[in-house]
C-alpha cells in the first residue's frame, strides 16, 4: 500500500480526483461514483504520507467541503468524517474553518455552519430517521469546538459555540434526544458537558455560579460592576455614548456598522501575542498588539509604576473611608425620607382621628345632656355607648399620642367601675439572663435559689478540696439535691476518690491558663516564660476560636464594638452579616458566671473571654443586638415581601380584567364542547388546569401539530388580538413564584419582631441610661416609621387576599383549595406553552420557505444543466453531419 500511495502521489492522482469533484455534473454528484471518489480521498488520508500530501494541497479541503452540497447521505457522512479528522491534525483545524467559510460562499449560505444545522434539524422525508448523518454532524461540531485552539482556549470555544447557539442548536439538540440512540446521545452529552464546564469557568471569573448570556442587562451589569472605580470605566461610558450615536434604521439597514464593532471585539479577545487569530480573521491588517503599543508608552508606564502603586494604596484607603461615609449618608437619607413619608401619613391620620374624636365628643355631650334631662324627669335609660375611635394595627404608644390628642371627657355618672389592675411586679427584679430566647423574653422571674428537701433527708455538706489556681470548666448538667434520694448518687461518696487522685497533676493538665506542651527546662526558656504573660481562658476552645476569627474580621476594638452597640450603630460600623455572627456569640449564663469569677484577672483574659466579659456588662446586650439586627434587616425584609404581595394583587386584577383571556377561554370552550360528547360535552365552563392539557391533544394528520398550534392558527386568522395576551398578564410569572403560606409567615415574623422591639423600648425607657446610650431616640424613630410601613404592608396583604379570592371565584375555583403559586402557575405555564407554540409555527413557516427556496434553486440548476447538455448534444450532432459530408 505504501508503494501504491507513493506512485499515486507521483502521478498526481490527487489532482485528478479533485478536478473530477470540481467538474462533475448534478447526476454524478448524486451517484455512487461521488461516494467512491470521496472514499478514495479518505483512504489516501489514512496513510501519513497521503494525509500530508492532501493537507499540502492549497485547495483540497475546500473542494472536499463542496461535496456537502450533495443529497447523498453516505457521501455527506464520509465528507464530515474527513473534515472531523483534519480538525485533529496539527494546522488542520484552521483549514477546516477556512473550508466552511469557502462552502458558505459556494452554497450561498448566510453563515458558515447554516447547512449543517439545517441537516441536523431536518425531520421530513428520508431524513427523519437518518441517525447516522446526525451523529456524524454532531461528531464534527464537537471536533470543531474542542480541537485545535479549542483544546486550551476558553475564549475561542465560547466564540465558536456562540455561533452555533445563534443558529439555534440548543432546541435541535433537545429534539434529537427523541431518537434515543446511544451513540448520538454520547455526542450530545459531550457537547452539553463541555458547554456547562465553560459556562461555569466563565462565571467563576465574576465570582458567580451562572451567567445568563441571553440577558443583555445582566451582562452589562457584570461589566459595569467589574470596571466601576477603575481607569477603564470612562472608556466604557464613551463606548456606550458613541453606540447611542451610531446610525439606526427600523428595517436593520445599517447592521454592518454593528457587525464591524462585533468583529473588532472578536479580534481583541481572540488574537494571540503574535497577532494571529485561531479562527479565520474577519479583518485584514488588524493587529491588536500593534494598536495597543501605539496607545501605551511603555517607558513612561515603568517610570510611574512605583508612584502609581503608592497612589493606589492611598486611593484604596480613601475609597474605603468614602464608601463608609456614603453608606452612612445613604442610611441617614433613607431614614429621613421614610420619616418624612411617615410624618405626612401621621398628619393625615391624626387629622382624621381628631375629626372623629370631635364628632364623638359632640355625641357624648348630647348624650350627657339627654341623660340629665331624663334624670330630672325621674326615668333613667342607658343609651349604647359610642364606638371607640378607630386605631390602625400597631398603633403608636401612648407617649407619642398623648402629646397631640386632647384630653378625654370625664366618665359618665352611674358608670360601672372597671376591675382593679393587676399588681405590678416587685421592683428591683433582675433582668432576664443573657441566654434568653430570641425576641427579648421580658418579665420572666428569676429562678428560685431556695432548696427544698422533698424526701425529708438532709444531705451532709461536702468538703471539696480547692485548686491552687483556676481550672477549665466541665460543662455538666447538675442534678438538684431533692432528686438525689433513691438514686445511685445517694450511695456514691466522691470524697473517697480525692484521697486516691493526683490533684497536682490534674491541675497542670486542666489549668485555665494557656500553656505550651513542652516543659520549660533551660535557663533561657525560664527567662522567656517569665516575660510572657499567661492568658486566662475559661470559654470552650472551639467557641473561643470562632469568636476570635469573627473579631479579626470586624477590625474593631472591644470598646469600639461596645460604643457601636450603645449608639445603635449610627456610624454604620457593623454590617448586617457581622451582626448576625455576633448574635451567635452572645455570652451564655454559664459563660457569664465563669467570667464573673475571674473578673479581677481581666488583663490576663484571652481575647474571646475578654470580649464576652465586656459585652456581658452591657444591660440587655442580647436584646439590644437583636433589636439592632432587626432594624438593619427591616427595610430589606419589607422590600422582599412587598413585591410578592403586589404580584398577587396585580396578577389577580389582570386575570379578572383581561378581555383577551376571556375571548381565549370562549374559543377553547367552543372547541371542547365540539370535540367532547355525552357527559363530557355540553359544558358551561372548565377548570383552569385544563388549559395545560390543550397541548396534549395531537393532530391525527401531523403528530407535530397539537390543538394549541391549531388554536394559534385560528387566533392569527380570526382573533389577532389574543396573540398578544401576555401584555395583559405581565405579573403572572412573579405571582406564580409566591408561596402565600411562607409570605404570611414572614409578615407575622416581622410583626412579632416589631412588638419585641417595642417591648425592649419600653424597658429601656424605664431604666437609667448611661451617657452615650442612643437606644431610646434611635429605636423610637425607627418604631414610628416601621409601624406605619408595616401597616401599609399588612393592608396591602389583606387587599391581595381579597382580590385573590375574587379571582378564584371568577374562574369557578374553590376558595382555600388552591394556593396562589399553583393557581397563577397554571396560567404562567400555559402562556409559556402558548409562546413556544407560536415560535414552533414561525419555525415551521421559515423551514417551509427555506425548502421551497432550495427546491427552486435546484430546479433552476437542473434546468440549466439540461439546457447545456442539449446544446452540447446539438453541437456534437452538427459536427458529425459536417464530417459525414
Amino acid at each position: 500500500p505504501f508503494r501504491f500511495v507513493t506512485r499515486f502521489i507521483e502521478l498526481d492522482g490527487l489532482s485528478c480526483l479533485l478536478n473530477f469533484l470540481k467538474s462533475m455534473d448534478y447526476e454524478t454528484s448524486e451517484s455512487r461514483i461521488h461516494t467512491s471518489v470521496i472514499g478514495c480521498i479518505k483512504a489516501l488520508m489514512n496513510n501519513s504520507q497521503g494525509r500530508a500530501h492532501v493537507l499540502a494541497h492549497p485547495e483540497s479541503i475546500n473542494i472536499i467541503s463542496q461535496s456537502l452540497r450533495t443529497e447523498n447521505i453516505k457521501t455527506k457522512i464520509a465528507v464530515l468524517e474527513i473534515l472531523g479528522a483534519v480538525c485533529l491534525v496539527p494546522d488542520g483545524h484552521k483549514k477546516v474553518l477556512q473550508a466552511m467559510l469557502h462552502y458558505q460562499v459556494y452554497a450561498a449560505e448566510r453563515t458558515r455552519f447554516q447547512s449543517l444545522l439545517n441537516e441536523l434539524d431536518r425531520s421530513m422525508g428520508r431524513y427523519r430517521d437518518e441517525v447516522n448523518l446526525k451523529t456524524a454532524i454532531m461528531s464534527f461540531i464537537n471536533a470543531v469546538l474542542n480541537a485545535g485552539a479549542g483544546e486550551d482556549n476558553l475564549e475561542f470555544r465560547l466564540h465558536l459555540r456562540y455561533e452555533f447557539l445563534m443558529l439555534g442548536i440548543q432546541p435541535v439538540i433537545d429534539k434529537l434526544r427523541g431518537h434515543e440512540n446511544a451513540t448520538l446521545d454520547r455526542h450530545l452529552d459531550f457537547f452539553e458537558m463541555v458547554r456547562n464546564e465553560d459556562d461555569l469557568e466563565l462565571a467563576k471569573r465574576f465570582d458567580l455560579i451562572h451567567i445568563d448570556t441571553k440577558s443583555a442587562s445582566q451582562m452589562f451589569e457584570l461589566i459595569k460592576k467589574r470596571l466601576k472605580h477603575t481607569d477603564a470605566y470612562p472608556y466604557l461610558l464613551s463606548i456606550l455614548q458613541h453606540c447611542l450615536q451610531m446610525p439606526y434604521k427600523r428595517n436593520g439597514g445599517n447592521f454592518q456598522q454593528w457587525q464591524l464593532l462585533d468583529r473588532i471585539l472578536q479580534q481583541i479577545v481572540l488574537q494571540d501575542e503574535r497577532g494571529d487569530d485561531p479562527d479565520i480573521a474577519p479583518l485584514e491588517n488588524f493587529n491588536v498588539k500593534n494598536i495597543i503599543k501605539m496607545l501605551v508608552n511603555e517607558n513612561e508606564v515603568k517610570q510611574w509604576r512605583d508612584q502609581a502603586e503608592k497612589f493606589r494604596k492611598d486611593h484604596a484607603e480613601l475609597m474605603s473611608r468614602l464608601e463608609k461615609k456614603e453608606r452612612e449618608c445613604e442610611t441617614k437619607t433613607q431614614e429621613k425620607d421614610e420619616m418624612m413619608k411617615t410624618l405626612n401619613k401621621m398628619k393625615d391620620k391624626l387629622q382624621k382621628e381628631s375629626l372623629e374624636l370631635r364628632q364623638t365628643r359632640d355625641q357624648m355631650n348630647d348624650l350627657v345632656a339627654q341623660l340629665n334631662e331624663f334624670s330630672q324627669g325621674g326615668s333613667i335609660s342607658f343609651p349604647p355607648p359610642p364606638p371607640p375611635p378607630p386605631g390602625g394595627p400597631l398603633a403608636l404608644s401612648s407617649s407619642h399620642m398623648s402629646e397631640n390628642l386632647p384630653p378625654l371627657p370625664p366618665p359618665l355618672p352611674f358608670s360601672s367601675c372597671p376591675p382593679p389592675p393587676a399588681p405590678p411586679p416587685p421592683p428591683g427584679g433582675p433582668p432576664p439572663p443573657p441566654g434568653a430566647p430570641p425576641f427579648f423574653s421580658m418579665g420572666v422571674p428569676p429562678p428560685s435559689t431556695t432548696s427544698f428537701s422533698t424526701s425529708g433527708i438532709n444531705l451532709k455538706k461536702k468538703s471539696i478540696p480547692q485548686p491552687s489556681h483556676p481550672l477549665k470548666s466541665f460543662n455538666w448538667a447538675k442534678l438538684s439535691e431533692e432528686r438525689i434520694h433513691g438514686t445511685i448518687w445517694n450511695e456514691i461518696d466522691d470524697l473517697k476518690a480525692f484521697k486516691v487522685l493526683d490533684l497536682e497533676d490534674f491541675e497542670k493538665m486542666f489549668s485555665a491558663y494557656q500553656r505550651h506542651q513542652k516543659e520549660m527546662g533551660s535557663t533561657e526558656d525560664l527567662y522567656l516564660s517569665t516575660r510572657k504573660v499567661k492568658e486566662l481562658s475559661v470559654i470552650d476552645g472551639r467557641r473561643a476560636q470562632n469568636c476570635v476569627i469573627l473579631l479579626s474580621k470586624l477590625k474593631l476594638s472591644n470598646e469600639e464594638i461596645r460604643q457601636a452597640i450603645l449608639k445603635m450603630d449610627e456610624q454604620e460600623d457593623l454590617a448586617k452579616d457581622m451582626l448576625e455572627q455576633l448574635l451567635k456569640f452572645v455570652p451564655e449564663k454559664s459563660d457569664t458566671d465563669l467570667l464573673e469569677e475571674h473578673k479581677h484577672e481581666i488583663e490576663r483574659m484571652a481575647r474571646a473571654d475578654r470580649f464576652l466579659f465586656e459585652m456581658s456588662r452591657i444591660d440587655h446586650y442580647q436584646q439590644r443586638l437583636q433589636a439592632l439586627f432587626f432594624k438593619k434587616k427591616f427595610p430589606e425584609r419589607l422590600a422582599e415581601a412587598k413585591p410578592k404581595v403586589e404580584a398577587i394583587l396585580l396578577a389577580s386584577k389582570e386575570l379578572i380584567r383581561s378581555k383577551r383571556l376571556r375571548q381565549l377561554l370562549e374559543v377553547v370552550l367552543a372547541f371542547g364542547n365540539y370535540m367532547n360528547k355525552g357527559q363530557r360535552g355540553s359544558a358551561y365552563g372548565f377548570k383552569v388546569s385544563s388549559l395545560n392539557k390543550i397541548a396534549d391533544t395531537k393532530s391525527s394528520i401531523d403528530r407535530n401539530i397539537t390543538l394549541l398550534h391549531y388554536l394559534i392558527m385560528i387566533f392569527e386568522k380570526n382573533y389577532p388580538d389574543i396573540l398578544d395576551i401576555q401584555s395583559e398578564l405581565q405579573h403572572l410569572p412573579e405571582a406564580a413564584k409566591v408561596n402565600l403560606v411562607e409570605l404570611e409567615k414572614e409578615v407575622n415574623n416581622i410583626k412579632t419582631g416589631l412588638k419585641a422591639v417595642e417591648a425592649e423600648l419600653d424597658y429601656q425607657k424605664r431604666r437609667m441610661r448611661e451617657s452615650g446610650d442612643r437606644f431610646v431616640p434611635v429605636m423610637s424613630d425607627f418604631i414610628t416609621v416601621a409601624s406605619f410601613s408595616f401597616s401599609e404592608l399588612e393592608d396591602l396583604l389583606n387587599e391581595a387576599r381579597d382580590k385573590y379570592a375574587k379571582a378564584l371565584k371568577h374562574f369557578g375555583e374553590s376558595e382555600g383549595k388552591m394556593q396562589p403559586d399553583e393557581f397563577f402557575g397554571i396560567f404562567d405555564t400555559f402562556l409559556q406553552s402558548f409562546a413556544e407554540a407560536k415560535q414552533d409555527l414561525e419555525n415551521m413557516r421559515k423551514k417551509k420557505e427555506e425548502e421551497e427556496r432550495r427546491a427552486r434553486m435546484e430546479a433552476m440548476l437542473k434546468e440549466q444543466r439540461e439546457k447545456e447538455r442539449r446544446q452540447k448534444k446539438a453541437k456534437a450532432g452538427s459536427i458529425s453531419e459536417e464530417s459525414g459530408e
